[in-house]
């Protein structure tokens, strides 16, 4: 796996009341759970991203109210031989 340094202000643990390695798992579930609803990676990969098992990662979805299962309507409609 990659190793990426994102500087944040000094004080925002302090301010979150999160110690540096909570804010790093933080910042993997926020980008995510960002990639995951715009549809960018699967929810496999988004869990696999933010650390966690998949599992955890749909409760994740769940506890913000983010759709678990994403459906492109167009492609549906075209694997059903309807578009």
């Amino acid at each position: 796996m990659s190793t990426l340094t994102i500087e944040l202000p000094e004080d925002l643990g302090v301010a979150l009341q999160r110690s540096p390695r909570e804010l790093a798992k933080d910042v993997r579930l926020a980008a995510a759970i960002d990639w995951y609803s715009r549809g960018l990676i699967s929810q496999g990969r988004a869990a696999e991203v933010a650390g966690i098992p998949r599992a955890d990662f749909i409760d994740a979805l769940a506890a913000r109210k983010i759709e678990v299962v994403q459906v492109d309507l167009e492609a549906l409609d075209r694997e059903l031989g309807l578009g």
